[in-house]
């Protein structure tokens, strides 16, 4: 996760594939984390499929339920992004760091950069 005020990354789990590894290091020791940060938080919502064995079914309106997040999940994110921020803040450019985008071009590859 990234605090999502400086580069929007949400409260979530990243695949490591789409991670890359820095010789960055921040000092995150002082950052307690709540209980409530377990595999259940992250798990997918269990929605109740309707099946049908009509066409009329299947090619139907096709309403999905929209994913809300929950009042208890954005307060979670406020918390872990405060504490994230103030960790952030004692490092010089970090913040500038976080916020840049970040892209390959033509014959660069990851591994031979040096962050």
């Amino acid at each position: 996760t990234g605090p999502h005020s400086i580069n929007g990354v949400p409260l979530r789990r990243v695949n490591q594939a789409y991670v890359i590894a820095t010789s960055t290091k921040i000092d995150v020791s002082s950052v307690k984390l709540s209980d409530s940060i377990n595999d259940d938080l992250f798990a997918r919502p269990k929605n109740s499929k309707k099946t049908s064995s009509t066409s009329e079914g299947f090619f139907g309106d096709g309403e999905k339920a929209e994913n809300k997040v929950s009042d208890e999940r954005k307060a979670l994110q406020k918390e872990v992004d405060s504490q994230l921020l103030g960790a952030i803040g004692k490092e010089q450019y970090l913040k500038q760091y976080l916020k840049a985008r970040f892209s390959l071009h033509k014959g660069e590859y990851p591994h031979n950069l040096k962050f």
